[in-house]
């Protein structure tokens, strides 16, 4: 664990911490202390720095329990996991597990993390995350299907996502196609997959989820001004208190029940549920692609998990690889 690291988890339970404590404690000097405090911002965290009381994080930190997470899976799913990795910081928990080596079929391997320094989405666009303000998670698994036949797999990890959120008393979110999670509007995460395959052999599948857990104003600031949809957060949700630890677990627990059904069904069996949650379904849409913008009707998902939308009086099928969405008011 890095000294910036230990730092936090002193400071996690938002009390002031004397600069001489925390020197005592980690070993090192007031002066050191002090820089690795003003390096915090760099995480995305807030310190309140005052003369005779300390330090203290403006808002406290629920943290990843990297020992307790795997006692938090169902049996069915700790049954079939393989390597489960929780990280303070790292460049990207993706990049992690598509480094990993075979991973068996009917095994998952898992990685988490509190803050990325590279964390990404679709299109290569990057994700932002304060340090253990948002649920950092990739999931690795092993599909017997070459990878054309997975191109719908991020609208059943959707499905998932929301299958594990109404079980903890989320209820009332939607999915924007193909891979974005909304709240009111805005996002609540976003679902990244990556693989591994040879043409016609088994695939190995990397599936990131970015999932705002808690999200101060500067860094929703940042987001919008990066162009993105405003961001919305769980803890925005009145009564939602459910520890991120225990979120982990719920997700992790959906994602296995989703790749086993995936496996056997494809897009089938969530299809439904995706379209019922539809966020775009029936209002005017932009489909911004190689031959510019084009204005139409959104009108739900075919068996294939491609969007559909009407332009002109008639239905143009929309795939995820080249385009992108932009809702119209």
């Amino acid at each position: 664990m890095s000294r910036r690291a230990a730092l936090v988890r002193r400071l996690a339970d938002g009390a002031f911490h004397s600069g001489e404590a925390l020197a005592r404690e980690l070993g090192v000097t007031r002066a050191a202390v002090a820089k690795q405090v003003r390096a915090l911002e760099t995480w995305g965290l807030q310190v309140d720095s005052v003369p005779r009381r300390g330090h203290r994080l403006r808002t406290p930190l629920d943290l990843l329990d990297a020992a307790s997470l795997p006692d938090e899976l169902a049996p069915a799913t700790r049954g079939r996991l393989r390597r489960l990795e929780v990280h303070d910081e790292i460049d990207s928990t993706n990049s992690r597990l598509l480094a990993a080596g075979d991973l068996p079929a009917g095994r998952f391997d898992a990685c988490l993390a509190e803050w990325q320094s590279a964390g990404r989405g679709r299109r290569g666009r990057g994700w932002l995350a304060p340090f253990g303000g948002g649920l950092c998670l990739s999931f690795g698994w092993t599909f017997r299907e070459p990878g054309s036949a997975l191109a719908s797999l991020a609208l059943a990890v959707g499905v998932a996502v929301l299958r594990a959120l109404r079980a903890l008393g989320v209820h009332d979110l939607r999915l924007k196609w193909p891979n974005d999670l909304l709240l009111d509007g805005r996002k609540l995460g976003g679902i990244l997959c990556e693989l591994r395959a040879e043409a016609s052999g088994p695939a190995y599948v990397v599936v990131g989820l970015g999932l705002n857990v808690r999200l101060a104003a500067e860094a929703a600031r940042e987001v919008v001004e990066r162009g993105g949809l405003p961001p919305a957060s769980l803890s925005e949700l009145t009564g939602f208190a459910v520890p991120r630890t225990r979120l982990a677990a719920c997700v992790l627990d959906e994602l296995v029940a989703m790749a086993l059904e995936f496996e056997r069904a494809g897009l089938a069996p969530f299809r439904d549920e995706w379209s019922a949650a539809d966020a775009l379904a029936d209002r005017p849409v932009t489909v911004l692609g190689h031959a510019g913008a084009r204005h139409g009707v959104a009108r739900g998902i075919d068996a294939s998990g491609e969007l559909r939308v009407e332009i002109d009086g008639r239905l143009v099928v929309v795939t995820a690889g080249d385009v992108s969405l932009r809702a119209e008011s």
